[in-house]
Order: structure tokens, then C-alpha cells, then sequence
């Protein structure tokens, strides 16, 4: 860290100064590159995703962090014990990538994001290439919907179900089907096989995931109806623990 100090009062010129130094700075780093880390200042990440920070600003943490002005940027939010930049370094081999803890999640900043790079265990939402801003809102809400069977999801994918986020905690408390998911969570295995059933939409698909007999499976799913007070067996049914289950998870989270 570079402290400057000179003497005197305060001057109008003073934050002019500090402006020209910061692009001085940026001009730099453009020129000779990123330090070969993935790690970042969070001050100035946090500046990158800030939804209130101003565009100027904005632009300079980019700069200084190794982000050329017209390069398409992902925020990504994570949730894991790995550090944050060797998971940065795997969704995005090429750089930039920059990665740093904010709050309770870590935050990368990425170029280009692989999917398929992301490490077991770890707990992802992805934001789309548009105003940091809105893509590090955009990653926070695609990551509370992230599931042991779904770690990874895109913003783009959720499509209406993002709007769940949207509904009152009260209101969803008060909804039958979210009370009523709440008796089937406390058992795993009726948990595990209802999310299977609405992820593969096949009876027979959840027997071999789960490794049961097809009957097996269609008993379970009985019961789990009757348990809910919903025919799982009807798409509209189906629909219903869906959505249920998203937003007592989305409660829980």
C-alpha cells in the first residue's frame, strides 16, 4: 500500500490528483499485465459488483484488476471451503479471472466461465455478461437455488422461477404446499427422491438414480403425495411440489 501526503489544507484539486494517479495506475497494469494472481483486492472487487457505485469508478477497478474496457465479465457466487482463486483458476484457465471473499460467499470475476470446471462440493450461481452489478444480484439469486443434485445454476436457466425470490417470507410460511413440504423434509430419502422425481420427470430415471426397483420408487411417490395432499402423478401436481419445494428451500437458506 502507497500512502501520499503533502502539506496544507485540503485542496479542490486534491480528488482531480487522485483521479489522474488512479488511471495512472490503470495504464499500467493494462500495459505490463495483471500480477499473476487470482486473488483480489476485495475493496476492489466489491467496487466492480457494487450496484451503487458510479460507472467511472467502476470502470477503473476493472482496469486495475486486468479487465480490458470492451471484455464481456461474469460475476459468479460461491459458497465453499476451496479458496476461491484455484476455483477461479478452473471455470476460467484463461485469464482474467479474479476472485476474493465478500460477506458470506466469494465472488470471481471471469472472462469466460466452464461449467464443467467447477470443483464437486463447491456451490455456484452465474450471473450474465451485463452490468456487473446486475450480473453479481443475478449470481446471488442463481445460488440460493442451488441443490446437492443442481450445484451449479445459471441465472439465465431459472427463467420464472426466479421470481420466487420475489414472494414475502410470510407469504410463502402461510402457503399450504410450503407447510406442507415440510413433512417430507425430515425424512432424506423421501426429500432425495421427490427432488429426483422433479428433475428427471421419470419414474423409472429416479429407480436408476437412486438405485431402487421401479416399484419401489412408484410406492414412495405414493406416499409422498399423500403426505402432501398432492398428486404427484398430475403435471400439475408435480408443478405444485416444485414450486413448494423451491421456496421452503429459498426460506431455509
Amino acid at each position: 500500500m502507497v500512502w501520499l501526503e503533502r502539506p496544507g489544507s485540503p485542496n479542490p484539486l486534491d480528488e482531480v490528483l487522485l483521479d489522474r494517479l488512479a488511471i495512472a495506475a490503470a495504464v499500467a497494469v493494462e500495459r505490463y499485465g495483471p500480477a499473476h494472481t487470482t486473488m483480489a483486492d476485495p475493496a476492489l472487487v466489491e467496487l466492480v459488483v457494487s450496484c451503487d457505485g458510479d460507472e467511472a469508478a467502476r470502470a477503473r477497478a476493472l482496469r486495475l484488476l486486468g479487465f480490458a474496457a470492451d471484455l464481456p465479465v461474469h460475476v459468479i457466487a460461491v459458497r465453499s471451503q476451496l479458496p476461491f482463486d484455484r476455483i477461479g483458476a478452473l471455470v476460467c484457465p484463461a485469464r482474467p479471472v479474479k476472485a476474493a471473499p465478500l460477506a458470506d460467499v466469494g465472488v470471481i470475476l471471469a472472462a469466460a466461465i466452464d461449467p464443467a470446471g467447477f470443483p464437486k462440493d463447491v456451490r455456484a450461481g452465474i450471473g450474465a455478461a451485463e452490468s456487473p452489478g446486475r450480473s453479481w444480484r443475478q449470481a446471488r439469486t442463481a445460488l440460493r437455488f442451488t441443490t446437492p443434485r443442481e450445484p451449479v445454476i445459471r441465472y439465465d436457466d431459472l427463467g420464472a422461477l426466479a421470481l420466487l425470490v420475489e414472494i414475502p417470507p410470510d407469504t410463502s410460511r402461510d402457503n399450504t404446499d410450503v407447510a406442507a413440504i415440510a413433512r417430507v423434509v425430515g425424512n432424506p430419502e423421501d426429500l432425495e427422491t421427490l427432488d429426483a422425481y422433479w428433475t428427471t420427470g421419470s419414474q423409472r430415471r429416479v429407480a436408476d438414480l437412486l438405485h431402487l426397483h421401479h416399484s419401489s420408487v412408484a410406492r414412495r411417490l405414493e406416499q409422498i403425495g399423500k403426505t402432501l395432499g398432492i398428486e404427484l402423478a398430475d403435471p400439475t401436481g408435480l408443478l405444485r411440489a416444485r414450486i413448494a419445494l423451491t421456496a421452503w428451500r429459498l426460506l431455509n437458506d
